[in-house]
């Protein structure tokens, strides 16, 4: 009868040694096979309940994620509006502050909120080139047991380009934005959180430049680098990546989706904002997101420098209100 529990005890030991080594490992441009393989044993440990399918679909999520993390040298900057030509066009635009006199500069955005401008002095970090995917942020809801959301909305055909797992995530709440990044983090081993409003707007201006618009090239060519002005009846986003990113290399920093980032929201933070590393409030009512949808006029609303106030908890998943995270260290990975 001994001999027997112990059989079965082996059995079962092998069947759990099978299962922890059976995910196979994603070639990574950034991470070396062991970490690969210490990422799969975490997948192993805190998601062992789900089919070795799922967990190998999160492995490649992470793994990904992590490869997509742009390194952005940090460094000082004067964040806020700095001004913009009062007579400009868009699509030829000359190089800040364009040889004019202060009283030919005007406002660049018409919101009083980011007028004050003040040094900031960054660490280095990286953010994602991408937006967070629908298939991705799916993937992750699925995998904590819930149920996607529009689900009924899903199975009609003339919705099916809405739902394009290769667009950026709809989102509703601003909690279920950071568990995705923590998530990645606790998987990865690395510090994975949302951006910071410095953070971001530093990325948009290409390391703090003078950028009016987050492009390659910081001017607006509808359907070469943004998307073009009308597309249908409404307006949605693209596929990640559809246009040409930024000096860094990040994708979609206007035009296709606003971003939720980590900050509390207050109109009147700026004068009070701390040099180095700004985190934002310590508490508010609402939480910064940057970005356009592609629904909004983009000469106004498009701007590297735009900042806006918004309720933690959205009536519903918007298409058009997504994010991206950002791996919080100052050293290169290896």
């Amino acid at each position: 009868m001994n001999r027997q529990r112990i059989f079965i005890f082996l059995g079962l030991m092998l069947l759990l040694a099978c299962k922890s080594t059976a995910l196979p490992l994603p070639q990574s441009e950034k991470l070396s096979p062991a970490k690969v393989k210490d990422i799969a044993a975490r997948i192993d440990r805190r998601h062992g309940d789900l089919s070795s399918e799922m967990r190998r679909r999160i492995l490649e999520t992470v793994v990904r994620s992590i490869d997509n993390m742009v390194f952005i040298e940090g460094g000082e900057f004067e964040m806020g509006d700095f001004g913009i030509p009062c007579e400009y066009d868009p699509s030829d635009m000359c190089e800040w502050p364009c040889g004019l006199a202060p009283e030919e500069m005007c406002p660049i955005t018409m919101f009083t909120d980011d007028d004050h401008l003040h040094k900031v002095r960054l660490s280095s970090f990286y953010l994602s080139r991408y937006h967070t995917t629908l298939g991705d942020f799916d993937l992750f809801r699925s995998s904590h047991g819930k149920e996607l959301f529009d689900k009924e909305l899903r199975k009609r055909e003339d919705l099916k380009e809405r739902f394009d797992p290769n667009k950026p995530a709809h989102t509703k709440e601003w909690q279920e934005v950071k568990e995705y990044c923590l998530w990645l983090g606790e998987l990865s081993g690395y510090p994975v959180d949302l951006p910071t409003e410095a953070q971001w707007e530093y990325a948009a201006r290409n390391r703090g430049k003078y950028v009016w618009y987050p492009t390659d090239n910081g001017n607006l060519e509808f359907g070469r680098n943004f998307p073009p002005r009308f597309v249908g009846p409404i307006a949605r986003p693209f596929p990640v990546g559809s246009f040409p990113p930024n000096p860094l290399g990040i994708y979609d920093l206007a035009g296709n989706a606003q971003e939720w980032v980590n900050d509390w929201y207050d109109e009147n933070y700026y004068p009070n904002s701390s040099k180095d590393n700004p985190n934002g409030p310590d508490k508010g009512d609402k939480k910064v997101s940057r970005g356009t949808p592609p629904h909004e006029t983009p000469w106004s609303t498009a701007h590297s420098v735009l900042r806006r106030g918004i309720a933690p908890i959205q009536d519903f998943y918007y298409p058009s209100l997504s994010f991206r995270c950002s791996l919080q260290t100052d050293s290169r990975l290896e």
